[in-house]
């Protein structure tokens, strides 16, 4: 009789823990809303460079805050694609060895139906639009810089476009009567009708392939630091050098930048701006556990003054 009683209280035991457990658990996984949670200004005017202070009420666990300057707007968050960009090409380069320059060599192309496939048959299917004369090429001075190269005709056509260097000479010359071209830098940049810039490319990161379609022994010498050309004695050059393509209309999303986590109190954020104008400033509060989160946006008008 005593052995049952002793089993019954310890099924009861092992139930009342059991259901301990789990409404322990059910609690872990609540999660609180930072309904309490606001952002107040001492003032509605600033000027520029001096000190704006945000009083933040309540105890979010995570904040985010975006500025409202240029790349760093909450409702640009997900903008990947805008239409209508200026597209700018400025490169640098150097003829060496050889004067005067035989500035003929070099032709800089652009193409919107090149298919994409990097093989020597889609690159020659490919219609390629000679802008050679957009640019300014070195006469024997290093550094020359090519000038704005504008490529806003081919942006209005909405397609991938992709850019080419080619070395092409006419004539066999011994090494001593050709020029070694290098290219020492290369920036291609997308500016919006709000006057946000993106960098499309760089000379580290164009993607650069290279193709020979004449004079097998030599061919362009890609580095991340520059592009340089190799002179040839015994074959006529027809040496290409291709970057990736690119959407002439893309952006990268704006970011935010996170001012508080979970093992932080912050009672207010400071922060400088450097240009007058009104800004939507906005800070967005984030709780979150394993299975949820719940974030809630505030938002303020800033107006910056001289």
């Amino acid at each position: 009789m005593v052995t049952t009683k002793l089993y019954k209280m310890k099924k009861l035991l092992i139930a009342s823990v059991v259901l301990f457990s789990l409404a322990s658990c059910q609690k872990t996984y609540e999660l609180a809303t930072p309904d309490d949670f606001s952002v107040e200004l001492e003032k509605s005017s600033y000027k520029v460079g001096e000190p704006v202070r945000f009083i933040i009420n309540g105890k979010p666990e995570n904040i985010v805050f975006w500025s409202g300057e240029a790349g760093r707007k909450y409702e640009f968050r997900k903008r990947t694609v805008v239409e209508g960009n200026a597209i700018s090409l400025n490169f640098k380069t150097f003829a060496q060895f050889l004067m005067p320059v035989d500035q003929s060599v070099i032709k800089l192309y652009v193409s919107t139906n090149f298919s994409g496939i990097y093989d020597a048959t889609n690159v020659r299917a490919a219609t390629w639009e000679d802008i050679t004369d957009k640019a300014v090429l070195s006469s024997g001075v290093d550094q020359t810089p090519s000038g704005n190269i504008s490529l806003n005709t081919f942006a209005e056509r909405n397609k991938n476009m992709a850019l080419a260097l080619v070395y092409k000479t006419t004539v066999i010359k011994p090494e001593t009567q050709q020029n070694r071209w290098v290219v020492r830098s290369f920036d291609l940049k997308s500016t919006n009708q709000q006057g946000e810039e993106t960098v499309l490319a760089t000379m580290a990161t164009a993607g650069w392939t290279a193709f020979n379609f004449s004079g097998p022994a030599t061919n362009w010498s890609i580095t991340s630091a520059q592009l340089l050309t190799v002179r040839n004695s015994t074959d006529l050059d027809d040496d290409w050098v291709i970057t990736k393509q690119f959407n002439p209309n893309s952006i990268l999303p704006d970011l935010g930048e996170p001012i508080k986590n979970i093992s932080q109190n912050l009672k207010d954020y400071t922060r400088v701006y450097t240009k007058a104008g009104v800004y939507k400033v906005s800070f967005v509060a984030t709780n979150a556990n394993l299975e949820q989160s719940i974030t809630v946006v505030k938002e303020i008008e800033l107006t910056i003054t001289q």
